[in-house]
């Protein structure tokens, strides 16, 4: 099967892939760019948050670069991750495991929503071309915020991260924040 990772752009962020749970896609989904609490999106509210997502994008593209990646499968797009600093993504600050270190790119979701689709590594390629381009960049850490014991969030599980390599920086029972040093 061929794979492609892409760099999120304005254009291509349409092709996110769907779900069936709120927000039905990351091209709706805002909960780490609004501190704010989030009250249920409803079908109607899509077109209001992919403009602001676009928006967001647009924005982290002209103030740092690149900020995400889709994956697609034979032309379809299935997966999704996002990244930047955490200044971009202020709903870290309401975790308990909280803050991202100050050098460090806050990886906020690195998703692969369809049960098909996933278990097949999809998401540690994603991941490692997220990591090879922040490599690329000079980067020195990158940063994520996961579930322990459940892959039912787009950030992942714990589990998948500490298989490449991430470490716990500080501990929460639910959700500890993970790190990962890009200079070695």
């Amino acid at each position: 099967m061929e794979l492609r990772s892409s760099t999120l752009t304005e254009e291509n962020l349409g092709d996110a892939p769907e779900w069936d749970a709120q927000p039905w896609s990351c091209k709706h989904c805002l909960y780490w760019e609004c501190p704010e609490p989030l009250v249920d999106l409803a079908k109607e509210d899509q077109a209001a948050n992919l403009g602001k997502k676009l928006a967001w994008v647009r924005r982290v593209r002209t103030e740092f670069g690149d900020c995400g990646r889709l994956l697609y499968a034979e032309g379809l797009a299935v997966g999704y991750a996002q990244y930047a600093p955490p200044r971009f993504l202020p709903n870290i600050r309401n975790y308990p495991a909280g803050p991202v270190s100050d050098d460090a790119v806050f990886l906020a979701c690195l998703f692969v929503p369809s049960r098909t689709h996933q278990g097949r590594g999809w998401g540690s390629v994603l991941l490692q071309d997220i990591l090879r381009e922040l490599r690329g960049r000079g980067m020195s850490a990158v940063e994520t915020c996961t579930r322990v014991g459940s892959a039912e969030n787009p950030s992942g599980p714990a589990e998948f991260y500490l298989r490449h390599g991430f470490a716990v920086l500080r501990n929460d029972p639910e959700f500890p924040l993970l790190h990962l040093n890009l200079a070695r």
